[in-house]
């Protein structure tokens, strides 16, 4: 059996499309699917009971329905009711609901280990319950859980190889092309494996790279501080 590489990097432009694509959707899904989190995590922990439960039902009929089947059901459901999407638009809005419903979890995690004090401090200051939540609350429950949400952006990210059943033309669906001219299955599957692996490697570095540098920034040092008494007695006998 001979392998032939160079007949599917001949296609490098339609893989450099194809990984433009998978980007992109990637860019433009995953703040949508934070704002999301935020929202329903906040619903979930602080806000009214009615609202919270509305929210719990969302998460837990994505968190338990594949991907696929949520992709299909916006792409070819929706136009039974009138709403027709693009495969792009179709593909985002997946995403981002996706990314929103897992998101809630694990945000609302870091938020109820935040510590009462906190937020009894914070209405002590007069502030409001909104305030209190995005700049007490908030900013450390993010920071907690950052790793795990990176895990799941990235997940998300992968989760763009199926959207090329519905015709969005992201790496999958360049490579599936790639194939179907030149049947260079092992090759085009290789090359792709290869990418999406690179990609996943370089966005986590990247998130983790920016949530420290940018968003939370570096745990401070914890220094040990010897009691002014005691000082003063090692003076004294120095």
């Amino acid at each position: 059996m001979e392998f032939d590489f160079g007949a599917v990097l001949m296609e490098w432009p339609l893989l450099l499309r194809g990984l433009g694509w998978t980007v992109g959707l990637t860019a433009v899904a995953v703040p949508l699917g934070l704002l999301a989190a935020t929202l329903g995590a906040w619903a979930r922990a602080c806000g009214p009971r009615g609202l919270g439960n509305a929210v719990a039902v969302y998460v837990e009929l994505l968190r338990n329905t594949p991907f696929i089947v949520q992709l299909f059901f916006i792409f070819f459901g929706l136009p039974s009711l009138g709403v027709k999407l693009s495969p792009a638009t179709a593909s985002v809005i997946a995403m981002t609901l996706n990314l929103g419903a897992y998101g809630t979890e694990i945000l609302r995690a870091g938020i109820q280990a935040t510590p009462k004090g906190q937020w009894e401090a914070a209405y002590s200051l007069a502030m409001g319950p909104v305030q209190t939540f995005v700049r007490v609350v908030l900013p450390p429950a993010f920071k907690r859980v950052w790793p795990a949400m990176t895990s799941q952006i990235i997940i998300v990210m992968l989760g763009t190889a199926v959207c090329g059943q519905i015709s969005t033309e992201e790496l999958s669906y360049a490579t599936n092309l790639i194939h179907s001219r030149n049947f260079r299955a092992f090759e085009a599957t290789f090359i792709a494996v290869a990418l999406y692996l690179m990609l996943s490697i370089a966005v986590r570095h990247l998130l983790l790279w920016v949530g420290t540098r940018f968003l939370f920034g570096s745990a401070p040092v914890a220094t040990a501080r010897v009691p002014l008494k005691r000082r003063w007695l090692g003076a004294r006998h120095g």
